[in-house]
Parts: C-alpha cells; structure tokens; sequence
C-alpha cells in the first residue's frame, strides 16, 4: 500500500501540514486506520478511500498543532476562502442541512468543466498553494486565483438559489 498510494497520502498530509515529520507520521496513521476501519469489501477506489482518511487526519493532526495558536499555512487560507461561503454543522437539524448542502456542492463540481473542477479541488480539497497549482496546469498564479474566485462566485450564486444561504 505505501508503495503504491505513499506518494498521493504524504502529498495530501505534507499540503495540509506542511511539515515533514507531521506529513510522515500522518501517512502511518492512515495506513493503521485502514487497517482497521476498511470495510469489508475493498473501497472503490481505494486511492480516494485512503486520501480521504489521510486528509482526515491530517486536518485534525493540525487543529491539534494550532489549538493554542491560529493558523496560518495554505490549508487555514484555503478554508479561510471558503468560510463566508459555508458553514459546518453543529445539531442534527444542522447536520441534516448539510448532508443537503454537501449534494449542491456535489452538483455543481459535476457541472464546472474539467480544469475549473481539478483547480478548485487542488485547492479545497488537497490545500495545494496557488503557486503549486500554476505549476502542475502551466498556468499564470493570477489566472488561478482568478478562476477560484469565479468558482467560489459561482458556488455562491449557486447556493443562494438553491436557498443554502
């Protein structure tokens, strides 16, 4: 497993933690609770089945290292972007209302074209840096910060018709 997806999870853990030690430690926690949460049947795909997990425990490894301390890094400015867009759930009315939410978001990565869909993820989803996204689309860090504003613009015009916000 580490052969073959180590590379994917230290990525995700090193963008969220940015430290190595961390990032490290982070991926042998990920294989552990594979190890002991995988289902029965093996998740399809196993590789987002173990970013997931990996991002799991990376955003909570860092909450734990930033809990006397705000933030800073990629992964706070990523959420930072996001925070007047959504917000998370805190009751079982909440959490109902999200899971809906979750389905509108899901809907409209389904309705962007691939690219504008691959930026907003690398950044929302694995806390790539503007700069790191440039590079892997050959693109401008301007025209990435551009798209994810356009993103987030639509997401949010999106939300409010939907009546999320």
């Amino acid at each position: 497993t580490d052969a073959k997806y180590g590379r994917l999870c230290f990525s995700v853990a090193n963008n969220i933690l940015n430290n190595r030690e961390d990032s490290e430690e982070c991926v042998n926690d990920t294989w552990l609770h594979a190890w002991n949460r995988i289902p029965p049947d093996e998740p399809d795909p196993f590789s987002h089945y173990l970013g997931r997990l990996t991002r799991w425990l990376g955003l909570s490894r860092l909450r734990d290292r930033n809990r006397l301390r705000r933030g800073g890094g990629e992964p706070t400015l990523a959420l930072e972007e996001l925070d007047r867009t959504l917000a998370a759930p805190s009751n079982a009315e909440a959490q109902a209302e999200y899971r809906e939410l979750t389905a509108a978001i899901d809907r409209f990565l389904a309705a962007m074209p691939e690219t504008e869909r691959r930026v907003f993820l690398c950044r929302y989803w694995y806390f790539a840096g503007i700069a790191e996204i440039a590079a892997q689309f050959g693109f401008s860090t301007s025209k990435v910060k551009s798209m994810l504003l356009r993103s987030r613009r639509k997401l949010k015009q999106q939300l409010l018709e939907e009546g999320y916000l």
